[in-house]
C-alpha cells in the first residue's frame, strides 16, 4: 500500500533539517553585500571616533612692513604669527562620545540586516521544500494511478469496466504530470531567488528535505522577548545619541580658548648706542571667543528634545507592530499545528478507503469513479498537509526573528 505522507513527526529529520538551514543562513549572512555594506558603514562610523579627537587647525600667518613702523628700538620691517584655538575643556570627550554612540546605532543595523536576512533565507527554503515535496506526492499518486490503470485494464477485458473508465484514469494522471512538471519549473525560479539571498551562482542546486514533521513541543515565546529585539534597541540607541548630541551642544556653547605668539622682527636705528636697540619683539597671546550670539544652541537644544520625543514615539509604534507580527505568527502556528493534524486523520480515512476498494476489487465489483475520487482526496490531504508544514515553518521563521531565539 502506498505510504502515507506526513504521518509521523520525525525529530532527527527536523534537527538535521535546522542545522543544514543554519549553514545556509552563515552562507548568505557571510557573502551578503548588504550586510557587507551595513558592516563597512560601521566601520566608519567607528572611524568618526578618531576623526572628531582633534584640535582645529593651527592658525600661521606673516606679515611684511610695506611702510617700515619706526619705534624707539628701530624700524619694524615683518610680523610672524602662530596661534591655536582649543574648545572648552571635555568637548572633545563630548564629541568622541557623540561619534561613538552614532556608530553603536549602526552596529544594531548590522544585527537587524542579519535577522531579516535569517528570515528571507529560511522563507525561500520552505517553499522550496513545499515545492518538492509536493512533486514527490505528484509522482506517488501519478504511480498509483498507473497501477489503477492496469487493473482498469484487466477489468475491461473481463467485462468489469468500460473503456471510459481507463480513459479517464489517463486523463487524470496526465493532469497529474501537468502539474508536477509545472513545480518542477516553480522549483527553478526559487531556486534562484534563494541562491541570490546567498550572493551565489543563480544555478547552483538547492538541497532539501522531500518531507519533514513538526515537533512535538512548540518552543516558548514571551511578548517580553521583545524588550530586546535589535529593532526596539536601534531606537535606545539613537536616543542616547540624541542625549550626547545635547551633551556635545552644551559644551560647543561655552568659550574657546586661544594660545599664541606674534614675533616682530625689528631692524636697528643707525648711529645710535642703546641696549634694546634692533630688539625684536615676542609677545605671548591669550584669546577667548565668546558665543554670545547663542540662538543656535538653544535651537539645537530644543530640537534635541523634540527628537527625544519623536523616538520613544516611533518605538512606542514599532513594538506594537511587532507585537502584532509575534501575536499573530503564534496563532500562525497553532493553527498550521491544528491543520497538520486534521490532514493527518484524513489521510489515514483515505488510505482506509483506498483499501476497501481494493478488497473490491478482489470480489470483481469496483466502481473507479470512486478511484478517482478517493484518489483526489488523498491526493488533497497531502497538499494541505505539505503546506500545514511550511506554513508552520515560515511562521516559526518569523518569531524567530521577533524573539530572542536567533
Amino acid at each position: 500500500m502506498r505510504n502515507i505522507i506526513l504521518i509521523i513527526t520525525l525529530l532527527f529529520v527536523v534537527q538535521m533539517q535546522a542545522q543544514d538551514l543554519q549553514s545556509y543562513i552563515q552562507q548568505a549572512v557571510k557573502n551578503n553585500p548588504e550586510i557587507q555594506a551595513f558592516e563597512l558603514r560601521y566601520n566608519i562610523a567607528e572611524e568618526k571616533v578618531n576623526e572628531v579627537n582633534t584640535l582645529p587647525d593651527t592658525e600661521v600667518s606673516a606679515g611684511y612692513f610695506v611702510s617700515e613702523t619706526e619705534t624707539r628700538t628701530g624700524a619694524q620691517t615683518a610680523r610672524f604669527s602662530v596661534k591655536q584655538m582649543i574648545p572648552w575643556f571635555g568637548t572633545i570627550t563630548a564629541r568622541e562620545n557623540y561619534a561613538a554612540s552614532l556608530a553603536e546605532a549602526e552596529y544594531v543595523d548590522i544585527t537587524i540586516a542579519k535577522r531579516k536576512l535569517a528570515l528571507s533565507v529560511s522563507q525561500s527554503y520552505y517553499r522550496l521544500y513545499s515545492i518538492r515535496a509536493r512533486q514527490r506526492v505528484l509522482g506517488e499518486n501519478i504511480a498509483l494511478l498507473d497501477t489503477y490503470e492496469r487493473l482498469a485494464l484487466t477489468s475491461l477485458e473481463v467485462g468489469n469496466a468500460s473503456a471510459v473508465d481507463v480513459l479517464r484514469l489517463q486523463i487524470r494522471q496526465n493532469e497529474l504530470v501537468e502539474r508536477k512538471e509545472v513545480l518542477g519549473q516553480d522549483f527553478l525560479a526559487e531556486q534562484s531567488v534563494f541562491n541570490n539571498l546567498l550572493n551565489r551562482d543563480e544555478s547552483m542546486e538547492v538541497e532539501v528535505f522531500d518531507s519533514l514533521g513538526l515537533p512535538s513541543v512548540d518552543p516558548m515565546v514571551s511578548l517580553q522577548d521583545l524588550n530586546v529585539h535589535p529593532e526596539l534597541l536601534k531606537y535606545d540607541e539613537l536616543y542616547e545619541s540624541v542625549e550626547q548630541g545635547e551633551f556635545l551642544n552644551q559644551k560647543e556653547s561655552l568659550p574657546d580658548l586661544g594660545f599664541g605668539v606674534d614675533y616682530v622682527a625689528v631692524t636697528e636705528r643707525p648711529n645710535m648706542d642703546f641696549n634694546d636697540n634692533g630688539k625684536d619683539i615676542l609677545m605671548p597671546m591669550v584669546s577667548l571667543s565668546i558665543p554670545i550670539f547663542n540662538n543656535r544652541y538653544k535651537s539645537i537644544t530644543k530640537q534635541n528634545k523634540l527628537k527625544q520625543q519623536e523616538l520613544t514615539a516611533q518605538k512606542d509604534n514599532r513594538r506594537n507592530e511587532l507585537e502584532t507580527l509575534l501575536e499573530s505568527a503564534l496563532n500562525s502556528r497553532e493553527s498550521a499545528r491544528i491543520a497538520y493534524r486534521i490532514q493527518l486523520d484524513n489521510s489515514k480515512q483515505a488510505n482506509d478507503a483506498e483499501e476497501i476498494l481494493i478488497k473490491s476489487y478482489e470480489s470483481g465489483t469496483i466502481d473507479f469513479n470512486d478511484v478517482l475520487d478517493v484518489q483526489e482526496l488523498q491526493l488533497k490531504f497531502q497538499i494541505n498537509g505539505i503546506e500545514s508544514v511550511r506554513n508552520y515553518y515560515v511562521q516559526m521563521a518569523i518569531i524567530n526573528y521577533l524573539s530572542n531565539n536567533n
